[in-house]
């Protein structure tokens, strides 16, 4: 029987999540045993216009991109949003509540009326077309892919956390970064990354996205406790979730 064939694509990004995947090594041997790359720019010269599933890193941000996420999707029968970019639109989201022409000048200089680099507000790949499954993260964490694929592929039911951080910090038994004078999404921010920046040092930046019915009541209960205010919660939330609800401040 002829193994799955995969495409992997890439929109607005730093292309980092996909270097998480060749970073597998050993691990990305075994997932090649499983499926049939057949487009994949980072990593291969060949291409193919036909694949069952498609992953997708990257935010849109032109309606050209769009069209071909589309047809993408055409073509996919199941559609994974790889990373921060694609999941949330990522830090591409920062400059949507920004004049977009000034924003082209400051990055491209003389060449921001060039057509090729004329943009809108980005978008999560969700936005434009159907998702059927994400995996989160800035960057992802390789391993988190491969399960994904490989519960596909033997019918199981992908798992997916709807817990926040902050559990896997105390399992962790690390000291809370509130207690060290800072502000953490923790509280707000799902989990299945194993708390991997308070655990090295940082608080948690919410790249994974706010779990399911995040309690924000909770959250500013913390804030409050530890003298901070909800404005810099909103603060730290621009970074990924700026157009969430919490983070227009919309949470009274």
């Amino acid at each position: 029987m002829s193994k799955p064939r995969i495409g992997i694509f890439d929109f607005a990004c730093c292309e980092g999540c996909q270097l998480q995947i060749v970073n597998l090594e050993e691990d990305l041997l075994g997932l090649l045993g499983l499926v049939e790359p057949v487009v994949w720019r980072e990593a291969m010269a060949e291409t193919s216009d036909a694949f069952d599933i498609a992953i997708v890193e990257g935010s849109v941000v032109r309606e050209e991109d769009a069209a071909r996420l589309r047809e993408i999707r055409e073509q996919a029968r199941v559609l994974i949003a790889l990373g921060a970019c694609a999941t949330l639109g990522g830090v591409n989201k920062i400059r949507n509540p920004m004049d977009h022409g000034e924003v082209t000048r400051a990055v491209y200089g003389t060449h921001a009326d060039d057509p090729h680099l004329a943009a809108g507000p980005a978008r999560s790949v969700a936005e434009v077309v159907k998702v059927d499954y994400r995996v989160e993260g800035c960057p992802i964490d390789g391993s988190e892919l491969v399960r994904l694929v490989q519960d596909l592929l033997t019918g199981r039911t992908p798992r997916v956390p709807h817990h926040p951080v902050c559990v896997e910090c105390k399992l962790r038994e690390n000291v809370c970064r509130y207690e060290l004078g800072e502000v953490c999404l923790g509280p707000l921010t799902r989990a299945g990354c194993g708390a991997r920046c308070p655990s090295n040092g940082f608080w948690c930046f919410g790249c994974r996205g706010l779990v399911d019915d995040a309690n924000i009541e909770a959250a500013r209960t913390v804030m409050a406790q530890y003298g901070k205010s909800e404005a810099d919660l909103e603060d730290l939330l621009r970074l990924f979730n700026q157009e969430s609800e919490v983070g227009h401040g919309r949470h009274a």
